[in-house]
């Protein structure tokens, strides 16, 4: 059943009117509207997730390298050859894309834990290429003196051009996976020899996903170095990656607001921890509640239904286990309808 645009945009007109209330009471506060950009860079990678895991099943590690390779690109051109952010910003769209469609090709065929440990190699890569690059790259000094950007050189404005690219990439991620085209991704996911019947080339499908998602880990990347006007070795790590992954899976990967709702959750609860140390247990406490009892993430949960559920002292199911033939699909449900999706 085809939907209208509104039906079909709700996640981006909810986040566009959340964000409109939201403007209101960070304006002109320069702590707030600090913290705003960042939450909004890690929204776009862990909206790269979202797609790249929780519509396409590519369990990828790599979102910070892709996210660092957008980062460094622009960072060496604006420095090194005084080019102008603008084409740094093209140049952290296509050069990630470019990079990930052949990995992708290469590494798609394999299962879900050897793909992961593949990708999480694959960032390892890129962080020992930026610390042996030297002066190309900055090695372990890093580099300094990246621009700001002329049409957001205030916080105010860096706040709205940030979250205006988020609601691009949500934007484009819904009208992508309500196409022909996510029909087929939706498919291949959970089961590859269907589709492959269909007439559907799963191995290219899967790796221009990944190659998308890779693009706009590379915006972020992009936002990240204009907004700090520094980047080091340890500015985009594995950990990052991780992070990203972790705030898709609490907001709901296999829905389209649930990773931007995860990344502003984790980000905001940040601000309260007593000491940087204790992120990491907290992070993880988050997340094992979280699979124990919401396994489809905040926004992917039928709350109604587990309500019901814990009443009548039964419990409601939540997920199917994958079907065969999956290849690089992980099991999981289909994308929910609604505001998540």
């Amino acid at each position: 059943m085809k939907h209208s645009f509104v039906t079909r945009q709700r996640p981006t007109l909810v986040l566009m009117a959340i964000l409109a209330i939201a403007s209101v009471f960070t304006y002109g506060h320069a702590f707030w509207l600090d913290n705003s950009i960042v939450i909004a860079i890690f929204a776009l990678m862990a909206i790269s997730v979202g797609l790249c895991y929780g519509q396409a099943g590519i369990l990828s590690m790599a979102t910070a390298g892709f996210a660092s390779v957008g980062a460094f690109g622009t960072a060496i051109l604006t420095t090194r050859y005084g080019l102008s952010p603008y084409i740094g910003f093209g140049f952290a769209v296509v050069a990630p894309m470019l990079l990930a469609y052949p990995i992708a090709r290469a590494l798609t065929r394999l299962s879900p834990m050897p793909l992961s440990m593949a990708t999480f190699l694959l960032s390892g890569i890129f962080e020992i290429a930026v610390r042996e690059g030297g002066d190309f790259t900055g090695g372990y000094i890093g580099l300094s003196g990246i621009p700001r950007l002329s049409i957001a050189d205030t916080a105010q404005s860096m706040h709205f051009l940030a979250w205006g690219l988020v609601l691009l990439a949500l934007f484009l991620c819904v009208n992508l996976m309500h196409s022909s085209h996510g029909r087929a991704i939706k498919t291949a996911r959970h089961d590859a020899l269907r589709a492959t019947a269909d007439g559907v080339a799963v191995p290219h499908l899967l790796a221009s996903t990944f190659a998308v998602s890779a693009a706009i880990a590379g915006v972020a990347g992009w936002l990240y170095a204009h907004h700090l006007t520094y980047m080091g070795p340890d500015s985009l790590t594995t950990q990052v990656s991780i992070q990203a992954m972790l705030m898709a899976v609490v907001g709901g990967a296999q829905t389209f607001l649930g990773p931007v709702v995860g990344a502003a959750l984790l980000l905001l609860l940040t601000l309260n921890l007593p000491a940087a140390e204790t992120q990491g247990m907290v992070f993880g406490g988050i997340l094992v509640t979280v699979l124990l009892f919401t396994p489809r993430g905040l926004l992917g949960t039928n709350w109604k239904a587990l309500m019901r559920g814990r009443s009548s002292g039964r419990e409601e199911p939540f997920a199917r286990p994958a079907q065969p033939g999956s290849g690089a699909a992980i099991s999981g449900t289909s994308v929910t309808d609604g505001v998540g999706s």
